[in-house]
Formats: C-alpha cells, sequence, structure tokens
C-alpha cells in the first residue's frame, strides 16, 4: 500500500452509494459440481438471498472451494451486488485471480495485493488480501475471505477490524476454511454459525494420511548442516519417482541448506532442486516454474502450506516437530498431495526427532474427515 505518515490526510467517500451494473449471464464456466460440492453452492445463494450475516463453508483440503462460488457469486452479480473475494496470503489471491476470470469472463475482476498491477479497486469484483481491505470504508454487498484460519488474519486484530470496516451494513459474509480455528467451531456449537460441511475432495478419493518418520539425529544431523541419510533413501526410492516433491522447512536459513545438501547428495538424480520462501524476489517465478514441472524438488516454508495446487506432488515435512507447524498449518500441507484426478493419491512424511501434540491432531483431524467422507479407516 505504500507508506502512510501520520500527518498526511486520508479520504473517504460519503456521497451517494454507487449502484453497480446487473448481468444477466455472467458464468461462462461449464464445468459441473459433485453432490456435495452442489450442496454447499446452494446454501451458499441460500445465504446471500436470505440476506445471513455470516455463513461458513467447512470443505476439506482439494474439495473444491473456489468452484463451489460460483453460483453465489452469478448470483451477486444478477442483482448488482458489488463483491469482494479476500484472503490473507497473496500467493492465494494470484492463484485465483485467473480462475475467476476464466469463469467470468465478461466481468472486470481487479486483484489488489503488495506487488500487483492493480492499483485502482474501482471493479464490480475485487480479489484482494486482507490487508488491503483497509482501502475500502462500507463498500461490500458481498464479502467472501477465504482461508479465514490463515497467518496472519487469525493473529493481527487489524485484518478483521479491516474486513468489517469495508463491509456494507447488509454485507453477507461468507468464510471458507478447510481447518476451522477453535473461535469458528464454537460458534458452529453453539449454532451461533450457519454452516455447510464438505468432507470429501472432488474427485471422490480419501485424503493422504501422513505417515510420521522419526528421525533420532534430525536436530544434531541439521546444526552439522547433514541431511538425514535414511529420509534421502526415502526420497530416492519413493514408490512413485515421476511425482514432484515439495519439501516443507521451518526457517529460510534451513531451505537454502537442504537445497545444497540434496543437491550434493543425489548429485542431479533427482532434477531440478530450488528453494522458495516469503522473501524470495523470485517466488511467484519459481512457483509457475515447479507447477509446469521445470523444477522437480520444491523446498519451502509455511508460503505454500495453502492455497496452491499442484498436479502431482508427494510432500516431506522436515523438522515437523517445529513451534511453526501447529495443526492447522500440517493439515493444510498435507492437502497438497492428491489434489489431482488423475492422481488422487501421494505420500505424505511428518519428519519428527519426538511426536507433538499438532502432529498427533493433525492426522486425527484428517482420518476423521475420512471417516465423515465415507471412507473406512
Amino acid at each position: 500500500m505504500g507508506r502512510v505518515m501520520e500527518c498526511e490526510p486520508l479520504f473517504y467517500w460519503s456521497g451517494e452509494q454507487l449502484s453497480w451494473p446487473s448481468y444477466d449471464a455472467p458464468l461462462t464456466w461449464e464445468g459441473s459440481l459433485t453432490d456435495a460440492q452442489q450442496k454447499a453452492s446452494n446454501n451458499l445463494v441460500q445465504a446471500i438471498q436470505e440476506k445471513e450475516r455470516e455463513h461458513l463453508i467447512w470443505a476439506v483440503c482439494g474439495a473444491g472451494k473456489t468452484e463451489m462460488l460460483f453460483k453465489g457469486i452469478e448470483y451477486g452479480l444478477k442483482v448488482g451486488k458489488r463483491i469482494c473475494i479476500a484472503t490473507p496470503r497473496a500467493d492465494v489471491v494470484r492463484e485465483l485471480k485467473p480462475r475467476i476470470q476464466d469463469a467470468f469472463q465478461e466481468v472486470p475482476i481487479e486483484a489488489l495485493y503488495g506487488g500487483s498491477d492493480d492499483r485502482v479497486g474501482e471493479s464490480q469484483v475485487i480479489l484482494a488480501t486482507t490487508h488491503q481491505l483497509l482501502r475500502f470504508y462500507q463498500t461490500f454487498d458481498l464479502m467472501i475471505i477465504d482461508e479465514v484460519d490463515a497467518f496472519p488474519y487469525h493473529h493481527d486484530p487489524t485484518l478483521p477490524f479491516a474486513v468489517n470496516r469495508a463491509k456494507k451494513s447488509t454485507c453477507t459474509t461468507i468464510y471458507l476454511t478447510a481447518t476451522p480455528r477453535q473461535n469458528l467451531l464454537l460458534k458452529m456449537a453453539f449454532k451461533q454459525l450457519p454452516h455447510t460441511f464438505v468432507p470429501v475432495r472432488y474427485h471422490g478419493h480419501p485424503l493422504p494420511v501422513p505417515e510420521l518418520k522419526m528421525s533420532y539425529s534430525l536436530h544434531k544431523d541439521l546444526k552439522q548442516k547433514k541431511f538425514p541419510k535414511h529420509i534421502t533413501n526415502w526420497i530416492t526410492n519413493r514408490p512413485k519417482p515421476n511425482r514432484q516433491l515439495l519439501l516443507f522447512v521451518p526457517t529460510i536459513l534451513l531451505a537454502e541448506q537442504v537445497v545444497k545438501n540434496l543437491q550434493d547428495i543425489t548429485n542431479g538424480r533427482l532434477g531440478v532442486i530450488d528453494s522458495v520462501h516469503a522473501d524470495d524476489p523470485d517466488r511467484i517465478e519459481k512457483v509457475d516454474l515447479f507447477r509446469i514441472r521445470k523444477i522437480q524438488v520444491l523446498v519451502t516454508t509455511t508460503i505454500l502450506e495453502r492455497g496452491v495446487t499442484f498436479p502431482s506432488v508427494d510432500v516431506v515435512v522436515l523438522d515437523a516437530g517445529h513451534s511453526v507447524f501447529d495443526e492447522a498449518a500440517l493439515v493444510q500441507i498435507a492437502g497438497r498431495a492428491g489434489r489431482n484426478k488423475k492422481d488422487p493419491t501421494g505420500e505424505v512424511l511428518f519428519i519428527h526427532d519426538g511426536k507433538t501434540n499438532a502432529m498427533v491432531r493433525a492426522i486425527q483431524s484428517i482420518k476423521q474427515m475420512n471417516k465423515r467422507g465415507g471412507f473406512s479407516l
């Protein structure tokens, strides 16, 4: 947003509310929904029609949450509503922009995040990070918050403030998440938050259940800038070596170290290996290269824990007991695997030197989701 100083004036519009055009048939997407997706889509449209204040869609990773939104957005555009799809992560905004624009090809859509080409914010449909909503005041008739549980939204009270400030008094707010935090779970339990639960992925296969792998000398090896040998053996002898590998680490320093370790150990056998993190100036290009398989192994921090889809990957979490990997993060990370109907399974490995509550709860949560989706444990 650029620098704002205390001595600079800020302005907001206090004149008549703008009216927005109504579209007869704005949805150009021609795909179909599963029964579970259709139920969520219908409930979303009903929530907007009946002017519910809030509605939560709780859908497992890979359930196809974006597609569930299309009919709700279409209804909003048909009745001339102004719509915002907000998320805490810029990576998610970049991922959503082409998908939403392709589904509504005749509707002007802007994406606002740090470094975006769009700057004005005057379109009827806005995609934005929650930080960018500080630009708006009583603007939106429909507010959709994707990945509502993601950092930093649930840590920084400024962001919910910005969201609430950007909504009109009659606004309907739709929350989307695969891992609702305790505050939302309590509201659902006390019937204070209408919600729809989608327990199965769009392709009908269960969520991959992570495997715990003990590495007794893990921290010793990492301090000596070594990569655990038995983990290298697992990586190089995977059942499906054609899958790309997404390897999560807790720190930027470790990401760069692991790349060098793997390059030295495998001597090019794994293909191109690279790392990406929040401070990486080439992060967008690297993620795109990984998506088109120009990079075979991508070592990443938690910036890629959610909101990104890759066709066929195995997932490893190195030092899964680190404090940055809470239950929600581990569930989301595991959800990167098996997202494509052509390869609906995937290996997920949590490497640790001692189980944590977060690891145990994440695996229990995934198994419970599969059970609710009709899969035997």
